[in-house]
């Protein structure tokens, strides 16, 4: 009597390495003694330290999480999707799982017995070669080229010598660290630290950090007799403290550190000086942590005096990317690494610029990087993109002070050109009077942008709401940001101009789960993966973090974690929103690296079976946010 189920099993591996080296009839066999499993969204499959199991696992629907511990904490190193295989440990070593597998959505496993499948292993050369290189470059498909040699499988050990890719890994820190009021006195912080052996005290306001005081402080200041130990510590602290969010890796502390020269950094929930203080960092815990250095690449960019200077720092850089994503580094953690090191390439860029000025800036003056650079989120060498904003002026002084500015813009975009930062082929740039502008002429942009939408006011939002300080006097952005929020708090119909702008580009699939590709043009029969899965789900952040008044964020997956954490009934599609972008972004970065372009375009015939099914899995938050855009911005009539 024919075993259907086992039938449906056997149709389904046929189609998946190493199951389609084995005969049809040897994959029913196997299917017949085979289970299938169903996990619930966030069971454990196997975790850290249990005792490996009868059965290596294939997945048929759904997503399974891969994770390791680290700094006591899990974290995620990557999802076997659709034909994925896990679990091979016991097939060749005998002590406990080294990963933990957990569904990341509801799922569908089938469970083949080890013992079943030894056999076929040993009789076929073919499936012993896949699984003895599955499990030798910890890959879970050693066969694509996509994920060849990479630590994904769950035999990765993240052994102390592996230096490179430790450098990635979150920095240890003190969990639990020493604070003091405003209006302490000095003689007791310092007794304070004496008697902790702590070279830094934390100065906190209700929980929120506004201060730190160093032994360097103590030394420069109390020593020196410019202050007596009976003032209030507020006196000698240094304010702002910089901020940083849990879980920051060891590059990127140490990026931070050198960037605002300091050798504490204070960590809060959510990275900014607005929320609670969760611990601090010091140059002893990057020390005790480091491994190789990309930092160097800011110190060059820092020594640099001419413009092939900094476009050699870029090429390497651009090296570091391929490098990082061929480890399988975490995206995010590049973005972050990039972005810093894009930051420092545009302020040095300025100061070489403002040295070739013939006088001093006749004001303050602010420099923007915006659009993609401003979200910390451009890994290809796309154009630049920027603004400038100088302090209000008399009248009189006016068009003067301008035309400074501009001339110096001119030199920076020059510079930025030569280094390999095309020239924004639509002037969005701070050389374009356009976009350099006063404070006050700057709010009353913004205002007219928000306060009277249209189709070309909200184009603009898209890219002029997402912007980054870089260099000069930030107190001159806080007021435009002040300003932005004050306008757009309760603007329904800005909300409603912005909502509809977000759902401009349909969820990706078809009807029938098919990639929607160009109709025609020069890139027909391609898939535009920029406007239709990464705008989606910028637009959609940018959205929902104006209307909760969030300052400060402008990068995308930082924008839907913030949205996951102000909302935890619906964290878990801002979760999903945050993983899928960081997904989508992967593919378009590998794309042009691949093909030295904007990777916004991908040929679908190029992608494998699992890179389609892994854009598809992608592809289903877009769906749910916008539904979820639809309802809570009640866009269904409007649009």
């Amino acid at each position: 009597m024919k075993n259907s189920i086992a039938e449906r099993i056997a149709d389904f591996l046929k189609n998946f390495p190493p199951f389609n080296s084995l005969s049809y009839k040897d994959l029913v066999i196997i299917a017949n003694d085979s289970k299938v499993q169903h996990i619930d969204k966030n069971s454990v499959l196997f975790k850290v330290g249990d005792q490996t199991h009868p059965y290596f696992y294939v997945v048929k629907e759904g997503a399974i999480g891969l994770s390791v511990v680290s700094d006591a904490e899990e974290a995620l190193i990557d999802k076997c999707d659709e034909g994925d295989i896990l679990g091979l440990r016991p097939f060749f070593a005998k002590d406990n799982y080294l990963m933990t597998a957990r569904a990341r959505e509801e799922s569908l496993l089938y469970a083949i017995p080890i013992e079943v499948f030894r056999p076929y292993v040993s009789q076929n050369q073919e499936v012993l070669n896949f699984l003895l290189q599955s499990f030798a470059s910890n890959t879970r498909n050693p066969y694509d080229p996509e994920n060849k040699g990479k630590l994904i499988s769950e035999n990765v050990i993240y052994d102390e010598q592996s230096s490179e890719l430790q450098y990635f890994q979150p920095i240890a820190y003190t969990k639990k660290p020493v604070t003091a009021n405003r209006k302490d006195l000095i003689k007791q912080v310092a007794q304070t630290m004496t008697q902790f052996k702590i070279g830094s005290v934390i100065i906190e306001e209700n929980q929120l950090p506004i201060g730190i005081v160093t032994d360097k402080d103590l030394r420069s200041k109390i020593a020196t007799g410019i202050f007596t130990i009976d003032v209030a510590i507020d006196q000698i602290m240094s304010a702002p403290v910089i901020t940083v969010p849990e879980n920051i890796s060891i590059a990127e502390t140490q990026i931070m550190m050198l960037k605002h020269n300091v050798g504490h950094l204070c960590v809060t929930e959510d990275g900014t000086n607005r929320s609670k203080i969760m611990g601090i960092i010091s140059e002893h815990d990057v020390v005790a942590a480091q491994a190789n250095n990309p930092g160097v690449l800011l110190k060059q960019t820092k020594r640099a005096t001419r413009s092939k200077e900094l476009k050699a720092v870029r090429e390497k850089l651009s090296d570091l990317i391929v490098n990082s994503l061929d480890k399988n580094i975490p995206i995010q953690h590049i973005c972050n690494l990039v972005g810093e090191i894009n930051i420092a390439i545009t302020k040095r860029s300025i100061e070489l610029a403002t040295e070739k000025m013939e006088t001093e800036p006749p004001t303050r003056f602010a420099w923007l990087n915006i659009g993609s650079q401003g979200r910390k989120e451009q890994l290809l060498m796309t154009d630049q993109d920027n603004a400038l904003i100088f302090e209000d002026v008399e009248e009189d002084q006016y068009e003067e002070v301008k035309s400074y500015f501009l001339e110096l813009a001119e030199n920076v975009t020059k510079t930025l050109n030569k280094v390999g930062y095309e020239y924004c082929p639509a002037e969005m740039m701070a050389s374009n009077p356009m976009w350099c502008k006063s404070v006050t002429d700057w709010n009353k942009q913004y205002n007219a942008w928000i306060n009277t939408p249209g189709e070309k006011g909200i184009l603009m939002c898209s890219i002029f709401f997402d912007y980054d300080f870089i260099f000069g006097d930030e107190s001159l952005v806080d007021e435009i940001t002040e300003n932005i929020h004050k306008n757009v708090t309760d603007n329904q119909l800005f909300f409603a101009y912005l909502g509809t702008d977000a759902l401009k580009n349909p969820p990706p699939l078809g009807f029938f789960r098919q990639f929607l590709v160009e109709d025609d043009g020069e890139h027909k029969d391609t898939f535009d993966i920029k406007s239709r899965a990464l705008m989606p789900l910028t637009d959609a952040a940018r959205l929902l973090v104006l209307s909760q008044n969030v300052k400060g964020i402008a990068n995308t997956y930082q924008r839907f974690k913030k949205m996951a954490e102000l909302e935890p009934q619906n964290a878990d599609l801002f979760e999903s929103c945050a993983e899928a972008f960081l997904v989508v972004l992967k593919f378009r970065t590998k794309e042009g690296l691949l093909n030295n372009s904007n990777g916004r375009y991908l040929n679908l015939n190029d992608l494998s079976k699992s890179d389609k099914v892994k854009l598809k899995n992608a592809f289903v938050p877009i769906r749910d946010i916008q539904d979820s855009i639809k309802s809570r911005f009640q866009l269904t009539y409007f649009t």
